[in-house]
């Protein structure tokens, strides 16, 4: 029998830890400790007569779960990149087209740098104006992520445009103020001060390193000289260095602006509508979940000796869903201390967990204090994000971290679609073995949408070995910032 080389982790971790004689000498298969009677062993070692002998039913069973989780995650991973090329899209558009009427502005100023009929400090004040509009637009270039194509030189494209149409803008302006100067031989006394923010102890002498009129002065000072540029709202405003601490302000303001945008169609696009308080909070309690207690430590306790089965974690993830939602609800009016209350919830390790089980974090056996460490940094990050940003913000991120890791999870929009799924496959199977809490096909698939861990943690398992339901959340392509963050750092 071929093994695909995917399956090999899966076939692992199923392996006895202490094999038997029996799975030694080839009498009983070492997945589901049956004998092979007339069945046909598949060796497992690198030879064909020692080490440990499985059936083509258990081989078959765990490479179709392999295949499944493998598709899933290259499912998830494209999907991924699509959202990001979208958002991308947006971002760099909105960026070019900042450029571009800057641009515009720059041939505007160098041709009317040409009028005789316009004065000299006029023309002046454009220019100050025209420097201040490029200072915003090329403060900081947004990145392209990772799913970028590389190939793409737009941007630079774009910022070598404007550069070039500011060299004329500048010659022609210094051709013209040069000239007038020797003619004139007195030097003018431009009144720059108004409508400017000036250093304290300004003496009226202005350099272009501390004016700073923003980026829209220079299209309405050209719509006065009646030249009317086109100007695409809004043009990139990241915060120069050497600005003024209001200005700086609003550059950090716009960055968390653009950062909401961006999540908010990321969610859009994987069906999550964020303009739904309701349907906000109980996707964020879902990515919650996810980041702070199953992703991470757990895997390794789950995969030991002692660790708990699917139906267990199913049970267990629903329970603390819950209780993410009701702690996620209330900081919008008692602060983000209020997630202390599922942080403790979450994070002890002597609580039996839900649907019935006995198991806990503590007799697993292993190591708890990575564990614990973990949810309590996730949680800190949550807070730390509505700390600074808003509460709706913190939503934003857990959010996403859903709609990337358990896009089918309960809790989620697209519960119901699955749970109808597995009552289709679930009516069509031998149920004769199945805990007595599966009978009623009616009664499961209301438990399922509105309470699973009702049903127990032993009904539970019973639908997750048969994969009836998408109950693990699959560990997201992206990076998680705020894993190795500690408190006081920003991530």
């Amino acid at each position: 029998m071929h093994i695909p080389a995917y399956a090999y982790a899966t076939i692992r971790t199923a392996l006895p830890t202490v094999p038997t004689s029996r799975h030694v000498g080839c009498m009983d298969c070492c997945l589901c400790d049956e004998p092979f009677d007339d069945r046909v062993p598949v060796p497992l070692s690198p030879t064909e007569t020692s080490g440990l002998f499985a059936c083509h039913p258990c081989l078959t069973r765990l490479v179709a779960r392999a295949r499944r989780s493998r598709d899933l995650a290259l499912t998830q991973e494209a999907e991924l990149a699509q959202a990001e090329s979208a958002a991308w899209t947006r971002t760099r558009e909105r960026h070019l087209a900042g450029l571009e009427s800057v641009r515009n502005a720059a041939e505007a100023v160098a041709r009317l740098a040409g009028d005789e009929t316009l004065e000299p400090l006029r023309i002046a004040g454009l220019l100050v104006s025209l420097e201040s509009a490029y200072a915003w637009v090329t403060g900081d270039a947004p990145e392209p992520p990772p799913s970028a194509d590389p190939a793409d030189t737009s941007l630079k494209d774009g910022g070598f445009r404007l550069t070039l149409e500011m060299i004329s803008a500048r010659e022609a302006v210094a051709d013209r103020l040069a000239y007038h100067l020797i003619n004139e031989a007195t030097p003018a006394e431009p009144e720059l001060c108004e409508g400017f923010e000036c250093p304290e102890g300004c003496d009226g002498r202005h350099g272009s390193s501390h004016i700073d009129c923003g980026p829209d002065a220079i299209f309405e000072d050209l719509t006065q000289q009646e030249v009317v540029v086109e100007r695409q709202n809004p043009v990139p405003s990241h915060q120069p260095k050497g600005r003024t601490h209001s200005a700086t302000d609003t550059a950090r303001e716009s960055t968390v602006t653009d950062m909401t945008e961006q999540l908010v169609a990321v969610l859009e696009y994987f069906g999550v509508d964020a303009d739904d308080p309701e349907i906000l909070v109980s996707a964020a309690a879902v990515g919650l979940v996810a980041d702070a207690w199953r992703a991470g430590p757990l895997d390794a306790i789950q995969a030991a000796d002692g660790g708990p089965s699917d139906g267990e974690m199913l049970a267990q993830s629903v329970d603390l869903y819950r209780r993410a939602r009701a702690a996620l609800t209330e900081p919008r009016e008692d602060g983000p201390e209020a997630l202390l209350a599922f942080q403790a919830v979450a994070s002890d390790v002597n609580l039996p967990w839900a649907g019935g089980s006995y198991f806990t974090i503590r007799a697993s056996g292993e190591p708890t204090e990575e564990f614990v460490k973990h949810v309590d940094d996730r949680v800190w990050y949550t807070s730390k994000v509505m700390r600074e940003q808003g509460w709706r913000a913190g939503l934003l991120h857990r959010a996403a971290s859903a709609a990337f890791k358990a896009p089918a999870h309960f809790g989620m929009p697209g519960w119901p679609t699955t749970v109808a799924s597995a009552m289709e496959r679930l009516a069509a199977l031998d149920r004769s073995d199945a805990p007595a809490a599966l009978a009623d096909l009616a009664a499961v698939k209301s438990a399922l949408l509105e309470a699973p861990d009702r049903l127990g943690a032993d009904a539970l398992d019973w639908i997750s070995n048969r994969v009836l339901l998408a109950s693990h959340p699959v560990d997201s392509p992206l990076p998680e910032s705020e894993q190795t963050q500690q408190p006081g750092v920003t991530p």
